[in-house]
């Protein structure tokens, strides 16, 4: 039942007569005389896509007396003869314009499509069923025998077109429909729709069924009065009559009526799934409170059970807004019918769809501010409820009450505002930082799981047993929250909760509940909270004011598909991603880089001396001496600061350092042994210079991971550990890196440069980014590892910190060394300050 265009403006015509209309589509003329239309060249030298629109008479309803005219538009397959064709159906409320960019991609692709309005939207006659067997099932029934009849339509058999269906919400609920009446749908790929009609629009989370649901108000209320008024017509638009005294029933009561059940679930793909023989991709969307992810499920069950082939894919958007992913959907619903109707495996590997897909948003690109999101696989369907770990809950006893009138009401999502997500993060149980409340105050529960000791992806229906007294019916919401170790309130994991009601509650009674579905990764440190309201602004509550008592009487049991990969990154994606410093250490290490070595590469005599730099010459091309006639030494236990102002050739000797550039003379020796590209002493080094590097695709632990890896090194002299906790960045670690700030990349660039724990620790303004407590934690982290017995040069332009920092100090202007020794003595005894000794030592420019 997505919504298509019933709010936009329309052109009308009674199809009664011939009209001419000539229309400038993408820079072509699109001529339409007598109900047909001729198809320019594409934009862009795309190839042109032909099309003719006429009018179709079906017979259709209960006794085959009712006469629809169907507006319809037939898009002929590009450079084929005779082609299958897709039957493209529209969302709710919407026409055949509506899908006319996704039919000319498949006529593209080699498809006849054939696109209708339903009856009772856009151009064609008739009312509005819900499609109901006995009226749209009916109509497209017909759509098919018109195709058979076409001579650029590619048959199984006589009167048996090579036909598949797809389409959104009301059209993906019409494929579902028709190909579990019809067995000559040959394939088919519904799209964000319905398993059970009266299950969506009266939930309930006990699995006690739509008799016992809450009405779901404001969906219905869109859906049934949308059309209200137009052209004279009825209250509720073009419905069928019945259906609009069924739908202001249940609009005045809130209550489902077993007549009212047995008409939607007529219309429902449960009472025929399970004959469908049509192979299956069935889309769902994680924001979705209409048609949430449990639909999806129960018709994969359903349709797989007799031997079909199906593969469920659940992407990121949804009835209530997010990531709609059209391109990656398109494509999986081409590659889909290239294999299903065709028999070709698409050769693009996002177009071949696998037994389960979902989407997983990362964080944000920092270019366009949008949300990143990557495909993880399966080649099995694990279902809702896949290697369940229960998690304790901690919480009393809790009283909640129900307001009078229902009002003022919590809120998870509402139609069409995207579930108020895309705004900002709403808070639990009151506002939070100013921001609009989810829960009111007094009207909720909340029980909490222990913080994570390791991340925890949700995949699936977590579910909960628990216990609610008070009078009569209680309707209740359950939802899922995020909370952080600094977060109070926490966030809706998603925006979407799981209406039930717990019958006859007087006496106290257990109930399980299942909460919505979704993905979703719970980072390190963070706590489950399972939070239970007594209102939805969506759903329709008591008027009566209520007081209830809810409790945990189980834990939270929470479904995981480890299973689940993302592609893997391209090979060697990760060598883009290093600092270059580190990427030569890493190439020669790994690509195994060495030359003949002779006498003069290695000094016994300077084997116990970390690092010597002797009469080091570097002039670029231009003509610019970067660094001369440089000598110093630095010995075990130092921290030596490496200063000068900007141009003084403290990166360019660095870059020496690592062998990245060639010095025109002199030497670097590290530990006795001259430095040259892939020597192996460089093992013995960790560097971060020119800024951090990461693959942002991964988190911070999988970067730090691969890094090693890339070294050839055993994993067991990594010191991971020591690493991770000089980085210190908690849950975040496990995070994608794309969502780091400046300074959270700065310190796991650190803790990269000090994975196997190095004997020469060279880093380029390591304190970057960093705010003034990490700058001392980092001044002590350097001054510790030093004083175990190794050495560390900090290039950094930061004098009042490298004077707390560094032993020693080399300063350098104009390439030249000007001063050297350790820092008290470079200072003096006069009390004045490194800076002031700086600014006097450069000011002069005079060699040391």
């Amino acid at each position: 039942m997505r919504l298509g265009g019933a709010r936009r403006l329309r052109e009308r015509w009674d199809g009664t007569r011939a009209a001419t209309r000539w229309t400038a589509v993408a820079g072509t003329v699109v001529v339409l005389a007598g109900g047909g239309l001729l198809w320019g060249a594409g934009a862009d030298g795309e190839e042109p896509v032909r099309s003719a629109a006429q009018r179709i008479d079906v017979v259709d309803g209960p006794a085959n007396d009712r006469k629809v005219s169907l507006d319809t538009t037939f898009y002929s397959p590009v450079g084929e003869r005779k082609a299958p064709v897709v039957l493209l159906g529209h969302g709710f409320g919407g026409s055949k314009d509506d899908v006319r960019q996704e039919a000319e991609e498949l006529a593209r692709a080699g498809y006849g499509v054939l696109a209708w309005s339903a009856r009772g939207f856009g151009r064609s006659t008739g009312e509005i069923a819900l499609n109901s067997p006995d009226y749209e099932v009916k109509d497209v029934r017909q759509l098919i025998d018109w195709l058979a009849k076409r001579p650029d339509v590619q048959l199984d058999g006589p009167g048996d077109p090579r036909v598949g269906m797809a389409g959104e919400s009301y059209g993906g609920a019409i494929a579902l429909m028709t190909a579990g009446h019809d067995p000559r749908v040959d394939a088919i790929a519904p799209q964000i729709t319905w398993h059970s009609l009266p299950d969506a629009l009266f939930p309930n989370g006990t699995g006690e069924g739509a008799d016992a649901g809450v009405f779901k108000k404001l969906w219905a209320g869109i859906f049934f009065t949308s059309g209200a008024g137009e052209n004279g017509s009825s209250a509720c638009g073009r419905f069928l009559p019945s259906l609009c005294e069924m739908y202001q029933e249940i609009a005045e009561t809130g209550r489902p009526t077993k007549e009212a059940v047995e008409t939607l679930r007529r219309s429902s793909p449960e009472l025929v799934a399970d004959r469908i023989k049509a192979p299956a991709l069935i889309v769902q969307g994680q924001a979705d409170s209409l048609f949430p992810l449990d639909h999806a499920d129960a018709n994969a069950r359903a349709i797989s059970r007799n031997g079909t082939p199906v593969s469920v894919v659940w992407f990121q958007g949804g009835h209530d807004g997010g990531d709609p992913e059209t391109e990656r959907i398109r494509g999986l619903v081409r590659g889909w019918f290239d294999e299903r109707l065709r028999g070709r495996t698409p050769e693009a590997e996002e177009e071949r769809p696998a037994a389960f897909t979902v989407t997983r948003a990362g964080g944000i690109d920092s270019s366009t501010q949008e949300v990143i999101v990557e495909p993880a696989r399966t080649g099995t369907y694990p279902g809702l409820n896949a290697n369940p770990r229960t998690l304790p809950l901690t919480g009393r006893e809790q009283t909640v009450h129900n307001p009078a009138g229902g009002t003022p009401a919590s809120i998870s999502a509402l139609p069409g505002l995207g579930a108020l997500g895309s705004a900002g993060d709403l808070g639990a149980a009151g506002a939070v930082e100013g921001q609009l409340a989810v829960d009111m105050p007094g009207q909720s529960a909340t029980f909490d799981t222990a913080p994570l000791r390791e991340p925890l992806r949700l995949t699936g229906a977590a579910t909960v047993r628990i216990k609610v007294t008070g009078e009569g019916d209680v309707p209740l919401f359950a939802k899922l929250y995020d909370v952080g170790p600094a977060s109070r309130q926490g966030s809706p994991a998603r925006r979407i909760a799981a209406p039930l009601t717990v019958k006859d509650a007087a006496d106290g009674r257990e109930a399980t509940v299942t909460l919505p579905a979704m993905d979703y990764r719970f980072d390190r440190g963070h706590r489950l909270r399972l939070v239970v309201s007594t209102t939805d602004m969506g759903f329709a509550t008591p008027a009566k004011p209520a007081s209830y008592k809810i409790s945990a009487v189980s834990g939270l049991t929470v479904p995981t598909v480890p299973g689940l990969t993302a592609a893997p990154a391209p090979v060697p994606g990760w060598v883009w991603g290093m600092p270059a410093a580190a990427l030569a250490i890493a190439a020669g290490l790994l690509i195994g880089v060495r030359r003949r070595r002779s006498k003069d590469d290695l000094s016994p005599e300077l084997a116990g001396v970390p690092l010597q730099i002797d009469r080091l010459t570097k002039a670029y091309k231009n003509g610019h001496l970067a660094v001369a006639d440089l000598s110093f030494r630095v010995e075990k236990g130092q921290v030596l600061g490496l200063l000068g102002p900007n141009g003084a050739g403290k990166t360019t000797t660095l870059r020496m350092l690592m062998g990245l550039i060639h010095p025109d003379s002199g030497e670097i020796r590290i530990f006795g042994e001259r430095v040259t590209p892939g020597a192996p002493v460089l093992s013995r080094l960790g560097s971060f210079v020119e800024g951090p590097g990461f693959l942002p695709h991964l988190s911070g632990r999988d970067n730090l991971d691969l890094y090693w890896r890339a070294t050839g090194r055993p994993a067991g002299e990594a010191h991971l550990e020591e690493a991770l906790a000089i980085a210190d960045l908690g849950s975040a670690l496990d995070r994608a890196v794309r969502t780091y700030s400046q300074g959270m990349r700065q310190r796991l660039a650190i803790a990269q440069a000090m994975l196997g724990l190095p004997d020469l620790l060279v880093l380029d303004e390591p304190t970057n980014g960093l705010d003034p407590p990490q700058i001392r934690e980092m001044r002590e982290v350097l001054v510790r590892y030093a004083a175990a017995g190794r050495t560390v040069i900090v290039s950094s332009h930061l004098l009042a910190e490298v004077e707390q920092t560094c032993t020693h100090a080399v300063v350098m202007s104009r390439g030249r060394r000007v001063a050297a020794g350790p820092v008290a003595e470079i200072v003096g005894s006069s009390g004045r300050r490194l800076e002031d000794a700086f600014l006097e030592i450069i000011g002069t420019g005079d060699p040391a």
